[in-house]
């Protein structure tokens, strides 16, 4: 039993050459690869969801959180066999990348409306720019195991499908969907301060810097790594909270628009037809 164990864990742990984002097509052919199956399965998603009442888009929610939560089992399981047995703190699933999967099965199950609408506007706005950066910049994502290199993709190609779907067809563009999410997305930094306090009160071993806001590890973040040397930790966390919520209307503000430029080109096509 243990040969087999052993056999599928060699298995899943199948190397590659690391992948070279925006190389020649022989390095970098992964990377071309997902982001035209990015394309593909947006204009998907996008198309299936503007016809889905509320039960269905309950299911593909969850349905999307499962997917997430499969391969996010893997990753757990080949970092820690790759160590030799020995659990990698670092990994641990509760970065901000990670969030979606737990935010959409919540949004999936969640009865009250306003909770629902909240973690949908999270999804469609912050996850959206999480797996967005991800997919056009991911500089540092990329390993030479094949699975995790596959789970990074799907994972975070996933985020961007999503949120764009969502955006497009489901969240209500005002200030008051970007600040449903910017409360979801506050209450997520929350969590992660606290983990971040209890890992370096009673763990203190490995690397542990949730959300990349643990005062004990360099932030490595563009822009918010200039600050963090700066100020104090409290001034950090809120400086790191306005950063993502001002990219978060961003993501509401391009949206926006892209449909006033769709809806004035379609005007003038049938104007001059």
């Amino acid at each position: 039993m243990q040969s087999v164990i052993i056999s599928i864990l060699e298995f899943l742990n199948t190397s590659m050459k690391e992948p070279q984002p925006y190389a020649s097509f022989s390095k970098g052919w992964f990377h071309y690869l997902s982001l035209a199956l990015f394309v593909v399965v947006t204009i998907i998603i996008i198309r299936s969801m503007r016809h889905m009442n509320k039960q269905q888009l309950n299911r593909f929610l969850i349905g999307f959180s499962v997917v997430l939560l499969t391969f996010e089992v893997y990753k757990q399981i080949i970092f820690t066999y790759q160590a030799g047995g020995s659990y990698q703190w670092y990994a641990f699933p509760f970065q901000f990348c990670s969030t979606p999967m737990y935010i959409a099965l919540i949004a999936g199950f969640a009865k009250n409306t306003r909770i629902r609408d909240s973690l949908i506007a999270f999804l469609g706005t912050f996850g959206l720019f999480a797996g967005l950066a991800v997919m056009l910049y991911p500089e540092t994502v990329f390993i030479t195991t094949v699975g995790i290199n596959i789970q990074t993709m799907v994972h975070h190609g996933g985020m961007a499908a999503v949120g764009i779907a969502l955006l497009a067809t489901q969240i209500k563009h005002s200030w008051s969907s970007i600040l449903k999410g910017v409360i979801v997305f506050s209450i997520l930094v929350t969590i992660a301060i606290l983990m971040n306090t209890v890992f370096n009160t009673w763990i203190e071993q490995g690397t542990f810097n949730m959300f990349f806001i643990n005062p004990r590890f360099e932030n490595g973040i563009p822009i918010l790594s200039i600050f963090q040397p700066l100020v104090s930790p409290l001034i950090f966390d809120i400086i790191y909270v306005v950063g993502f919520s001002l990219v978060a209307s961003l993501m509401m503000g391009i949206s926006v628009m892209l449909r006033v430029m769709f809806k004035a080109k379609i005007k003038t096509i049938l104007q001059h037809s």
